[in-house]
Formats: C-alpha cells, sequence, structure tokens
C-alpha cells in the first residue's frame, strides 16, 4: 500500500501545533456556534451515512450546525490527524472507527497522531458486525463442515485488503479451530465477495451490510456473525460462538472522537447528547436497517477503559496475523 505509506511520511513532517492559546468556553454555552464534523470517508459509505444521521441529531439537539467535510485517505489516517491539531474546543470533532483508534497504532510503523492522547474517544455509537459466508456450491453448512473440509483440502478466504477486519476476522478463526487456510486479499469488499459467488475463493468475513442481500439471493450462504449479540436485523444468523467458535465475539466499531485536550465538559456534553440520540427509537431503527448493532453506551472515563483494552486486543490480532507495523 506504497500510497499509504507516502500519505503517512508526508503527515509526519508536519510539525505539530503550539499549544493552543483559546479561550475556555463554558459547558453550558457549547455549542453556540458551527461545529465542524469530520468524516474520514468519502460520501455515500456506511461510515459517511452514519456520520450525516448523527450530525443532524447533533444540529437538532443543540440548535446549531454540525457541518460534515469528508477527508478520505490514508485509511483515516489523514482526518485523525486533522482533528487531533485542531484547536480543542469542541468546534471540530470526527467520527473515529475503531481502525482509527484502536488499530492504527499497531498497524502502521510511523504514525502522526496518538490516539487516547492526541484524540479521545467521546461517544460509542454502534458496533458492526461481521458474517462468515461460503459458496454456497461448497458442501459447508455448518462450522464442523467448514473446519472438516479446510483439513482435507486447500481453502482460500477473501478480504478487503491485508490489516482489513475481513482478514483479521480470517485469522481470528485460524488460530480458534487450528485450520489452515490460505489468505487472498482484494482492493475492497465487493470484489471479494464476488469471487465468492464466483467459486474463485471458497470464503470470506464480510461487513453484515452488503452480504446480506446475497445471503438473502442464496448467491452466498452464512454460517454465523463474529459478535456474541445477533444482529438486530439479521435475527436469523446465529453467532459463531453458538455454532461451533467458543468465544468468538468480535466487531468493529463507529463513534465521535475530539481532539485530546477538549475541556472534560464539553466531552461529557457531546457524550450525553450521542448517546440520547442513539437511544431513541428512530435512530435505533435506521441504525439496524443499515446492518449496525446500536450501543450508545458508557461515560467518556468507561469509553477510555475500553479503547484500551480494544487496543490491546487488536494489537496482538495484527501481530499473529504478520501485519503489525506493515506501513
Amino acid at each position: 500500500m506504497k500510497s499509504v505509506a507516502s500519505m503517512l511520511a508526508g503527515l509526519a513532517l508536519i510539525g505539530m501545533s503550539a499549544a493552543p492559546s483559546w479561550a475556555q468556553e463554558h459547558a453550558q454555552d457549547y455549542p453556540n456556534r458551527q461545529v465542524n464534523f469530520i468524516v474520514p470517508f468519502a460520501p455515500g459509505g456506511g461510515t459517511d451515512i452514519l456520520g450525516r444521521l448523527v450530525g443532524q441529531k447533533l444540529s437538532d439537539r443543540f440548535g446549531k450546525p454540525f457541518v460534515i467535510e469528508n477527508r478520505p485517505g490514508a485509511g483515516t489516517v489523514t482526518a485523525a490527524v486533522q482533528v487531533a491539531r485542531s484547536t480543542p474546543d469542541g468546534y471540530t470533532i470526527m467520527m473515529a472507527t475503531s481502525g482509527t483508534l484502536a488499530m492504527n497504532p499497531t498497524l502502521y510503523k510511523k504514525l502522526p497522531y496518538d490516539p487516547g492522547k492526541d484524540l479521545i474517544l467521546a461517544a460509542l455509537i454502534c458496533n458492526v458486525p461481521f458474517v462468515l459466508v461460503v459458496n454456497p456450491s461448497l458442501p459447508v453448512h455448518s462450522v464442523a463442515d467448514l473446519v472438516k473440509l479446510a483439513k482435507e483440502q486447500p481453502l482460500s478466504y477473501g478480504s478487503g485488503g491485508a490489516g482489513a477486519f475481513h482478514h483479521l476476522m480470517g485469522e481470528l478463526f485460524k488460530i480458534a479451530m487450528g485450520v489452515p487456510m490460505t489468505h487472498v486479499p482484494y482492493k475492497g469488499t465487493l470484489p471479494a465477495l464476488n469471487d465468492v459467488i464466483a467459486g474463485h475463493i471458497q470464503l470470506m468475513f464480510s461487513d453484515l451490510a452488503p452480504a446480506y442481500p446475497l445471503i438473502q439471493a442464496g448467491k452466498v450462504r452464512a454460517l454465523g456473525v463474529t459478535t456474541a449479540q445477533r444482529a438486530p436485523a439479521a435475527p436469523e444468523l446465529p453467532p459463531l460462538a453458538e455454532v461451533g467458535v467458543p468465544g468468538f465475539d468480535w466487531a468493529a466499531w463507529q463513534s465521535v472522537a475530539v481532539p485530546g485536550d477538549t475541556p472534560k465538559d464539553i466531552i461529557a456534553k457531546l457524550n450525553g447528547a450521542v448517546n440520547a440520540a442513539v437511544a431513541e427509537p428512530e435512530v435505533t431503527k435506521q441504525l439496524v436497517g443499515l446492518q449496525f448493532i446500536p450501543v450508545g453506551k458508557g461515560s467518556p472515563e468507561e469509553l477510555a477503559r475500553f479503547m484500551a483494552s480494544e487496543t490491546a486486543r487488536w494489537a496482538t490480532v495484527l501481530q499473529k496475523a504478520g501485519v503489525a507495523g506493515s506501513e
């Protein structure tokens, strides 16, 4: 991924801004003007749709505009650096993924921001489940069938790229079940799914959203989801932990993050507003429709512990997958 490495090298040359000299704003006055809400992906994707949904709810709640700004690039690093180096006054926030906050520190050799110091997890919006799918012509209808077949003949699983969640889920499954499988990276989820359908590869751990219509159409066969909790919009799909992979409970997640020195009272205000928004029946319904598992819980202190735990957990997986410090 030469382009990402080049981007990181360029970003590393940008000096960190001097300590901010902005006037402290009281929480009761926040926000009193426009808030810039940075989304680290291009318009139209799941994170962008989620950001616009949350941003609108925050605008409604606070009576001030939360304006979406799309800043794709370098595996969310471009957006993360912009937010980390912005004035920590609550007027520049971002949609942050588990990759941004928990995985990038291990994935990249030189990361031009320090999650946990330069960025703070202010609110957890939802979990993103994955689903194990196989080509329907494969004589596999259960995890046990898959394990048996993998021990008898070579099997290949696809992903959206080395270090992507699809890749890591596959590595976790291999470790949990003690089976050999060959990883085949693609440039995105859909090309990999298309090759599962075509039979060029046998299986994949896919985001549930793009895979579910294919499951319903019979173009791929689902064996289970990666979360211990069933996906609300696909309750018929069992957790892998219930059907042969004990303790398997992995998901990506989406959150709101702020610069590291943002006052605690402003973080608390954002935390409460996002949690309240996620709890609204209308928002919950939309999140479920997007194949997310709504969360909207946890104080800033609880989320700090959660992020530290997730960072350590994913570091172990990335190292075992052989992609730690690969960029």
